[in-house]
């Protein structure tokens, strides 16, 4: 009997710098994890038009070259990862979000979205952080990692399952884990620790935790934070976020100072057609 191979770490590119270093971070990714890495591109066809003929061949060929650097480059910056390329044709987020089922780990560029006001709803990349079926880490940088891993919490099922999963992380990378909550005034303090202590119990068998009650506004503390980590966890929405994305996430998905991992784990997305987001979350 054939045994399963293990569901890989997918890396998205798209021909620029930012794409490269997802590639990079993709392969140490994988390598550390013992699963193969797959460097993927999805376009669409060029449509048709009387004054320019579309150009297929070109299309493909530049496509093609695309993956082939991206795969190169995760090869030289990782020596012995497993590596395929593959070009995809179709919606760039229909694509993604079906490897996103069978993916162990999905990696996206950081997509220059913190010079914007509002989250565009045709990004390839909020749509995909906002639906996809696995993990999601957007890429920040080319800095080699350093610092605790990072838990944001605020009490929601979305951040527990992200707590879990960076308990997981800690101990596969052997680091230390701070759980942090955000709490906007004095009121919030007792509620901030109660959560807090919900967090911690779900990791109690993690020798290297702290919780850090942080005070302010909750996305620019979260970024402030960031910036020490060498990776930072959190949901996607939180407890009070109607839409698929929380405004915390959004913030965060813009300006987080390290890799970001929006973790999820449940069809949250249930009755909502791939690759729709029904409304826009403010950058605030």
């Amino acid at each position: 009997m054939r045994t399963p191979e293990p569901a890989p770490v997918v890396v998205a590119v798209n021909g620029t710098a930012a794409g490269l270093a997802a590639a990079r971070l993709g392969a140490r990714e994988a390598v550390a994890r013992g699963r193969p890495l797959r460097i993927v591109h999805a376009f669409s066809w060029p449509g048709a038009s009387s004054d320019d003929p579309p150009d297929f061949a070109g299309a493909r060929q530049v496509a093609n070259q695309m993956v082939r650097d991206a795969t190169e480059t995760a090869r030289r910056s990782v020596p012995g990862v497993r590596v395929d390329g593959r070009v995809l044709e179709g919606s760039p987020v229909r694509e993604l979000l079906r490897l996103s089922r069978t993916a162990g780990l999905l990696v996206l560029a950081d997509d220059g979205l913190a010079t914007l006001r509002h989250l565009p709803l045709e990004s390839v990349l909020v749509q995909t952080v906002s639906r996809a079926r696995c993990p999601v880490v957007v890429a920040r940088g080319v800095r080699p990692p350093a610092g605790p891993l990072l838990a944001a919490v605020d009490g929601s099922a979305s951040a527990l399952l992200a707590v879990r999963v960076a308990g997981a992380e800690a101990v596969r990378r052997e680091v230390a884990l701070d759980l942090v909550h955000v709490a906007v005034d004095a009121t919030a303090a007792e509620r901030g620790r109660r959560v807090l202590a919900e967090a911690a119990a779900v990791v109690s068998g993690i020798a290297r935790v702290r919780t850090r009650l942080l005070h302010g506004d909750p996305a620019a503390t979260l970024v402030r934070a960031s910036r020490g980590a060498r990776m930072l966890l959190i949901g996607p929405r939180g407890t009070e976020s109607p839409g698929l994305l929380g405004l915390v996430a959004a913030h965060l998905l813009c300006h987080g100072a390290c890799p970001t991992v929006f973790v999820h784990g449940s069809a949250a997305t249930a009755g909502v057609p791939d690759g729709k987001l029904p409304t826009g979350a403010l950058i605030s």
